[in-house]
């Protein structure tokens, strides 16, 4: 069983690995290895079509993460006052919402928006003269849909564990519900939240096939780099590639250790 285990490591992060040693490689083919350099790096993020797709990634990713995190916490706070068959159904939505796969919240958003543009686009452009047309901010739309979800399951599990003497406390000595949530309840949360909103960022910021469906003319850097590899790999993609799986990895790290940190302080 542990050799099986080895070669299943093996297996899952093998295509990783060459991605990350392909980066280095001072040859212009990613094929053959030509000697350490980091000279690619310097190309990737000098060329201007992968910065603008950086930018526009960026912003997609904390746009999502900030709403994601907003209204995931307000959807957890809401749900936790709620019970009976209500809360079921809302418990059922957020669940199916994390399950749907992607390409079916890429083609349902498609078709929605696209409905949705077809009927309100005549009366913008008789009124204002303006259009509403598929793009980044679309995409966020759709990122946030998903996320939302993400963000309420954490913030209810911290909820959940959360020491209710201190809420009673609060109210005991007087204090308005809008400062026992502002002093008391939002600083139990904060850990949970902040967890919420570094994941929102980096589903958002690695996702390729929701993108792909609603960015129109926009490009992302998962866009981007799905559009370059149809030429061939070379060291320029491999190192933007290395960037996007570096930055995932640290931010799902630090969302783990958050998680941990907040678990902890509760048993405490």
């Amino acid at each position: 069983m542990r050799i099986y285990a080895v070669l299943i490591y093996i297996f899952l992060y093998a295509p990783i690995a060459f991605i990350v040693g392909g980066s280095f490689n001072a040859g212009k083919q990613a094929m053959i290895w030509q000697g350490f350099s980091l000279e690619w790096y310097g190309k990737a993020f000098s060329n201007p079509l992968i910065t603008e797709a950086l930018i526009t990634s960026l912003m997609i990713a904390l746009t999502t993460a900030l709403l994601s995190a907003i209204i995931g916490t307000l959807t957890a706070l809401g749900l936790e006052r709620m019970s009976g068959w209500i809360r079921h159904a809302f418990d059922a939505l957020i669940y199916i919402a994390i399950l749907v796969p992607g390409i079916v919240i890429g083609i349902s958003t498609l078709i929605a928006f696209v409905s949705f543009f077809d009927m309100v686009n005549p009366y913008l452009t008789s009124a204002w003269n303006i259009r509403i047309e598929m793009g980044a901010w679309m995409v966020v739309a759709a990122h946030v849909l998903f996320n939302i979800a993400v963000v309420a399951l954490l913030v209810r599990a911290r909820l959940q564990g959360m020491d209710r003497s201190l809420v009673e406390a609060s109210d005991d000595l007087y204090a308005t519900p809008l400062r026992t949530f502002r002093q008391v309840v939002l600083p139990l949360l904060a850990p949970s939240i902040l967890a919420g909103f570094l994941l929102a960022f980096t589903f958002s910021f690695e996702d390729f096939i929701i993108a792909y469906f609603v960015a129109g003319p926009d490009v992302t850097l998962p866009i981007y780099v799905f559009s370059s590899i149809r030429r061939g790999v070379t060291p320029e993609i491999n190192a933007v590639g290395t960037v996007v799986l570096l930055t995932s990895f640290v931010l799902l790290v630090a969302a783990q250790l958050i998680l941990q940190r907040a678990s902890r302080t509760a048993a405490r």
